[in-house]
């Protein structure tokens, strides 16, 4: 993988997955191919945006209700919510109780239902009071989180069965380099777990690494059996998911 071949990807990455300013690339089919490789590094990123704010909370004073606020909001803003686009839609797919061929159909629905609604209200109460809980001091262990997260969604894009041949994530896997993203992503992973472990500690962080996954195991389980595979909106709702998961663990473990 060339010098042009790695810029171009690492541009595709963070245009396609974040709202981060990039420079302007022809989306070359080499270049989607390896772009996955670098969808962990929008994650460290926000988890360095998210430790530097929790930074500074701390020296400034702010409340925990105001840090919990504006700490839920950032990932979101940084993404342009396109993780909690897909998890959306697949609380109306799920909530429907229909068979996967009409779920698929329901994600595709870019009207939202009211399953969406009530899963966004409740899941941003819960990581407002997961972060309410942490404080300012989990960073920048939990930085680690938003790394680990996109290393295990990226993994699923190239190895879990599809759900259909069209969409976002059934393009990406075509065009990957199959090989070549789960070795970095595995790699990106094992990073990510290290750091969780040796700066929150063995026994949270490791319980925090423990989630993620079990989240894996219990997402693609469920894509399989309700979807038949995978899409672009269940990796999203997975994303979105582990995320929680780890920061309520976290929480928990102290």
């Amino acid at each position: 993988m060339g010098a042009k071949v790695v810029y171009e990807s690492l541009v595709i990455a963070f245009a396609m997955y974040s709202r981060i300013p990039v420079p302007q690339v022809k989306w070359t089919d080499r270049g989607m191919g390896y772009a996955l490789c670098f969808f962990p590094l929008v994650g460290v990123v926000i988890g360095g945006v998210m430790a530097g704010f929790s930074w500074l909370a701390h020296k400034t004073g702010m409340g925990s209700l105001a840090y919990a606020c504006i700490g839920t909001a950032i990932p979101v803003l940084l993404t342009g919510g396109i993780h909690m686009d897909g998890f959306l839609d697949v609380e109306d797919a799920r909530g429907s109780c229909q068979t996967a061929e009409r779920k698929l159909e329901i994600m595709k629905d870019p009207h939202t239902g009211a399953f969406a609604i009530i899963g966004g209200f409740v899941y941003l109460l819960l990581y407002l009071a997961a972060l309410s809980e942490l404080g300012a001091e989990a960073f920048p262990a939990a930085a680690g989180v938003y790394v680990l997260e996109r290393a295990l969604s990226g993994w699923s894009v190239v190895s879990f069965p599809k759900a259909k041949k069209d969409g976002l994530a059934s393009t990406f896997a075509r065009q990957a380099q199959k090989r070549a993203v789960q070795a970095a992503m595995v790699a990106w992973g094992i990073g990510a777990a290290v750091f969780l472990v040796r700066t929150g500690g063995k026994t949270a962080g490791g319980l925090a690494v423990a989630a993620a996954l079990l989240a894996m195991a219990w997402y693609y389980r469920m894509a399989v059996r309700e979807f038949g595979g995978m899409t672009g909106d269940l990796a999203g709702y997975f994303l979105q998911v582990c995320e929680l998961g780890m920061l309520g663990v976290l929480a928990a473990a102290g």
